[in-house]
């Protein structure tokens, strides 16, 4: 279901009605990504996620292809584990703390669409893979960056 503009069609200056263009989520989604490899330790993605001021990142093999996503959320359920069971948390892999049944989502779909999944999903950023590589990544940040870009245009 998208969003649509109430006020009807905008005239330009020129006094064509002016042309929509759609509003991808390719258009949007972050490209240059921090990525993690599954061997990685549970210190060492902590380290990054904090580093870099992210809340997560997906874990690809080394065809860069997806293979899991790794969280925040993830990361502090594995402190409380080990804490629980008095085990250290260092040598961990993440591998085993993965989210490993990943949704992706269309770099051709409309960000309003997308904005919608966000709702019904309740996830904080979905990976675009193109012919089986990770190409991409859009958080529900790039689709309020987007939104405010396009703040004023008639959407469609």
């Amino acid at each position: 279901m998208a969003i649509k503009s109430f006020q009807g069609a905008r005239k330009s200056q020129s006094g064509n009605s002016s042309k929509v263009e759609a509003f991808k989520v390719s258009d949007y989604m972050t490209r240059n990504l921090i990525t993690f490899k599954p061997e990685q330790t549970v210190e060492e993605v902590i380290q990054k996620l904090i580093q870099h001021k992210i809340s997560g990142g997906p874990v690809v093999n080394d065809k860069n292809e997806l293979i899991g996503i790794i969280s925040e959320g993830d990361c502090i359920k594995q402190i409380s584990d080990s804490r629980y069971y008095n085990m250290p948390f260092e040598h961990n892999k993440i591998e085993a703390h993965m989210a490993k049944n990943v949704e992706t989502i269309d770099g051709d779909l409309n960000i309003f669409d997308a904005a919608n999944k966000f709702i019904e999903s309740k996830r904080r950023r979905f990976p675009i893979v193109e012919n089986g590589k990770l190409v991409g990544q859009i958080s529900q940040k790039d689709i309020l960056k987007a939104a405010m870009n396009l703040k004023g245009q008639n959407w469609k």
